[in-house]
């Protein structure tokens, strides 16, 4: 949804093609694969295809349509996510006991307000820009859901002793050395972050402004498999002197010592992906750890994480390509083509890169109006930034002043990271 602001018509076909996106994703599961409830953090997959629906219902239709389907009152509640300023909440952490409504009627919701809401789009005598904004908010809205729709069943089929997978294998790419881990210079110095362009951003990610640097240099690509396997054979779970306070805390309960699905068997180690089990690639970034094993590794390696600033300013000339989801998910980040010395590779894509920055206000950031403004302003507290997206993150949905955030213990999320130090 980057770029020019679009018609009603044409946002009416990206809603089409967006929502459709979402159903696709969970056609490879059954009905019992969409009300499993892994952990508290995730959600079922049915909850997600009727969450994303009760968006439009709530903030589009119920805003702008005087004419809109009628659903069971009670749906409201079910489907609310954080959002207090419209009502009472069923709580996140029992939201796989919500055997009804079916996962038949949930898709017959989403076509009843899918048709209201393109039949509204059709009506340009409608408020265009108070619509527009929103229906752009509840498209991007909606494919941060497809990225948790897919981190989340890979975290609940793993939790099944069959491991079964979300889709069949599909042939890998041969095995191949990553380039060089190499550290790009930057200069430093008075340099602007944030978004200003006319296209949609989220509004955690204004205003533009202005932050100092020091000089720094940043890791040409990804953290490796390899790599952080090799920390792991340095003992690298058992030396405190590695670690934050509260990351050596979360080691306790941490079994095995390693990345979330890696399993070691007759030396090898293997991961759990949408695939099933399949024999960790070592060229591939590493995915699937927390800020505390990546702030870890790095103090093991002699370097640190960038800062948000940082990795935004090293960014900020590349093109927004990558291991990013099109139509079908990739089981996993890939290896990177070999670069040139001075060349930046992964910035977009394969995984979410921890930084070392907690996720606060920009200076001057103002949250948006009315319920919409609990999105993202609430959450400015115990969290960590992450950028880049991941092979699980929609193509259009990802920018290079994008700002997710994670407590720093999650590790379910597609998460990775890339070295940098100071000159």
């Amino acid at each position: 949804m980057a770029g020019a602001q679009p018609s009603p018509s044409a946002l009416a076909v990206a809603y089409r093609r967006i929502r459709a996106r979402t159903v696709a994703l969970s056609a490879p599961l059954s009905a019992e694969d969409m009300q499993v409830q892994s952990m508290p953090d995730a959600s079922p997959t049915k909850w997600h295809l009727a969450h994303t629906t009760w968006f439009f219902e709530t903030f589009v239709l119920a805003r702008f349509s005087p004419e809109r389907p009628s659903f069971e009152s009670e749906w409201s509640m079910l489907f609310n996510s954080y959002y207090e300023s419209v009502g009472p909440r069923h709580p996140r952490s029992a939201r796989g006991v919500l055997s009804r409504p079916s996962v038949a009627e949930v898709h017959a919701y989403r076509r009843a307000i899918d048709e209201a809401v393109v039949t509204l789009l059709s009506r340009e005598s409608w408020d265009v820009d108070g619509l527009r904004t929103v229906v752009e908010l509840g498209l991007e809205h909606e494919q941060q859901h497809q990225e948790l729709l897919l981190t989340d069943i890979q975290h609940a089929l793993s939790k099944n002793p069959m491991q079964p997978a979300y889709r069949p294998r599909t042939a890998r790419p041969a095995t191949r050395p990553p380039p060089p881990l190499r550290f790009v210079e930057r200069s430093g110095g008075l340099v602007e972050i944030g978004h200003a362009d006319s296209g949609f951003a989220f509004d955690n990610e204004r205003p533009r402004h202005r932050v100092y640097l020091e000089p720094f240099a940043i890791g040409s690509r990804s953290i490796t498999c390899e790599e952080y396997a090799a920390f792991i054979d340095d003992r690298g779970y058992s030396r405190p002197e590695l670690w934050l306070s509260d990351g050596w805390a979360a080691l306790s309960g941490l079994q095995p010592q390693a990345p979330l699905y890696w399993t070691r068997q007759d030396g090898i180690w293997l991961q759990f992906t949408l695939e099933g089990v399949r024999p960790v690639d070592p060229g591939a970034p590493v995915s699937h750890v927390s800020f505390y094993e990546a702030d870890a590794y790095a103090r093991w390696a002699g370097a640190r994480l960038p800062t948000e600033a940082e990795w935004e300013c090293a960014a900020r000339e590349l093109p927004v390509q990558g291991n990013l989801l099109a139509d079908d998910p990739a089981a996993n980040p890939l290896i990177p083509c070999a670069a040139g010395d001075a060349v930046l590779a992964q910035f977009f894509g394969d995984v979410w890169e921890w930084t070392a920055s907690p996720y606060v206000a920009y200076p001057g950031f103002r949250p948006l109006e009315g319920s919409l403004g609990e999105y993202n302003g609430k959450f400015m507290s115990n969290q960590i930034v992450l950028r880049g997206g991941s092979c699980f993150t929609p193509r259009e949905h990802v920018r290079g002043t994008y700002r997710n955030f994670f407590p720093p213990d999650a590790r379910w999320q597609m998460s990775g990271f890339r070295l940098a130090r100071a000159l």
